[in-house]
């Protein structure tokens, strides 16, 4: 089946391949076919913020991955939702909108991706959100519907409270001029509704005409001539079908599968290659390695007081918060109940923050299996810098077969040591007077667990994935580089990877916003453009980062110290200039 000639060719309706897609096609005239292994995103369940635990748990919207047993984890498998469907993972993430610390993208820059530092990528950020409110530092009039919590619950303000009373800076916004600290929290979401990446920028993309999408389709290969891509092989109906890229085609399929279709497509470990019957046609040894993710933990606190969300997680509460929500858009079930957070340094020595906390008032699982019988508050804190590296490679050549994931969790030995401090950090802020009202006895980890053996013990056991997978498929330079700053494959022409997988350190926070920002920077590469850098652009950190851990003001810019600032950031993961 031969389904044309396009001048782009976009592989996944995801975060990333929505904007590309959208971006691509304000030019009236350009083609662009797009490609995605699910289908409609058209569900209630998707649709509704506080019911996002069901959309990541069906099959429908979820590949349904694990990974391999994890050594550092005593052989646990892990569970890996990836979003399938347009919209891709942000149709079934829980909606935070952070955009990282600006540090995370000097950083970016200091490990090869030039020109990824913080002025150049807050123009991309600014010109997709359409924050409620807006902001000196932010963008009111994109495509990306962001908006605060209403904060009605007590337990968010007594929370922000105590950790101020715990010596950490209060922040009006962490998406503003200041992450560090803590203060309200931002989702993806408009007139009540999730605003995934298909509702912001692919539905108005579809619109225009010369954009055409299609479902139900799995990309088996890129192929080429030579060393040049020129179109995709995928399965539709069962049957296989070609279409034929004029310019370009781009990888946009995440962090697992990128790194899957190019091995497929002969680019990759040529060792791993040949294994599976594949001739390889550039040997790229960093393809599906280097691969990171956010670890976190859940530090629950049983509730005093009957303020907590626990009980609108009966059956006939549910039912009436749903028909509030269909009715009116509003309510309980238009926000993701994240509305509230923090950013953390670890211990002295590290510049920028390295732990994160969401804050709910409820004791229960992400998932939403696992609840708490009671009242409770909960934090889910993880280390956001972790030094171990895991990897993505075929089970076979099939491409019906899904690959074999291992993150390596906790194999570097700095891991327990963060995890063990996030715990106690934990402990320390709901100890605080502000929270002593509510505060009964602690749920997780327990009471009795304590000493660092104790500690690592209920990591092991609890510690569970944030959902952040990237770096696979890493930008920069080197031999384990496989794009360019450009976001072009090393050593190939007319193929770009544009998705999570090329982000050359996980940011300080949740990935849809910088991945977003990352495809809307890449479109302008793509179309040999790019917009002028922010002219504001603080770096902002504490004044005294290298002998305290906390500070209640976060004042120091270095903006116009950035060398000191590149080698402060290098040191802090282990890399040198």
């Amino acid at each position: 089946m031969d389904e044309g000639t396009y001048d782009y060719i976009v592989i996944g309706a995801g975060s990333a391949g929505c904007v590309v897609a959208n971006r691509l096609g304000e030019d009236p005239d350009a083609r662009i076919l797009v490609l995605e292994a699910g289908g409609s995103d058209l569900s209630p369940f998707v649709a509704m913020p506080a019911a996002l635990s069901i959309p990541m748990n069906t099959r429908r919207f979820n590949w349904g991955m694990t990974t391999e047993p994890e050594p550092g984890l005593d052989g646990r498998v892990m569970n890996l939702p990836r979003g399938k469907g347009l919209g891709g993972s942000s149709s079934i993430n829980g909606m935070c909108h952070v955009r990282g610390n600006p540090m995370d993208y000097e950083l970016w820059s200091a490990l090869g991706a030039a020109g990824w530092h913080w002025a150049n990528v807050l123009a991309y950020f600014q010109r997709a959100e359409g924050v409620a409110g807006g902001g000196p530092l932010r963008g009111t009039s994109g495509p990306l519907k962001v908006r605060r919590g209403a904060e009605t619950n007590p337990l968010y303000h007594a929370f922000v409270a105590a950790a101020v009373q715990a010596g950490y800076a209060p922040s009006a916004n962490m998406n503003e001029r200041q992450h560090e600290g803590f203060g309200p929290m931002e989702m993806t979401v408009g007139d009540g509704r999730r605003c995934s990446a298909a509702v912001a920028y692919l539905r108005p993309a579809q619109k225009r005409g010369n954009v055409r999408v299609l479902c139900h389709v799995v990309a088996d290969r890129i192929l080429f001539d030579g060393t040049r891509a020129t179109g995709v092989r995928f399965i539709r109906h069962g049957r296989p079908a070609v279409a034929t890229a004029g310019r370009e085609v781009i990888l946009s399929a995440g962090s697992i599968m990128s790194p899957v279709i190019l091995k497929r497509s002969g680019v990759g470990p040529a060792e791993e290659l040949k294994r599976h019957g594949i001739v390889p046609l550039l040997d790229k040894p960093g393809v599906g390695e280097n691969l990171m993710d956010h670890l976190e933990l859940y530090v629950q606190q049983e509730c005093l007081k009957p303020v907590s969300l626990y009980p609108s997680m009966r059956p006939v509460a549910k039912a009436l918060i749903g028909l509030h929500w269909i009715l009116t858009r509003k309510g309980l079930g238009a926000t993701n109940h994240f509305e509230t957070g923090g950013h953390v340094r670890s211990r002295p020595g590290i510049v920028y923050p390295d732990i994160q906390f969401h804050f709910l008032p409820l004791a229960i699982s992400y998932d939403g299996k696992s609840l708490a019988q009671g009242h409770g508050f909960q934090v889910h804190v993880g280390a956001k810098r972790s030094k171990s590296r895991g990897w993505v490679r075929l089970r076979d050549a099939d491409f019906r077969s899904l690959p074999r994931v291992r993150f390596n969790y906790m194999s570097h030995s700095d891991d327990l040591v963060e995890f063990r401090t996030c715990v106690r950090l934990t402990r320390e802020i709901f100890a605080q007077e502000a929270l002593a009202p509510y505060s009964g006895r602690e749920l997780a980890p327990g009471d009795d667990c304590v000493s660092d053996e104790a500690l690592d013990r209920f990591i092991r056991e609890k510690v569970e994935s944030a959902y952040h997978p990237c770096g696979t498929c890493r930008m920069g330079e080197g031999a384990l580089a496989v794009v360019d700053p450009d976001c072009r494959v090393r050593g190939l022409q007319s193929l770009r990877v544009v998705d999570a997988s090329i982000m050359p350190q996980a940011t300080a926070g949740d990935l849809n916003a910088p991945t977003i920002m990352l495809a809307e920077r890449a479109s302008d590469l793509i179309r040999g453009r790019s917009l002028p850098p922010a002219e504001d652009a603080p770096l902002l950190a504490a004044r005294h980062w290298q002998s305290e851990q906390r500070s209640a003001r976060i004042d120091r810019d270095y903006a116009n110290d950035r060398e000191v600032l590149r080698q402060a950031l290098l040191a802090n993961v282990g890399r040198t200039s």
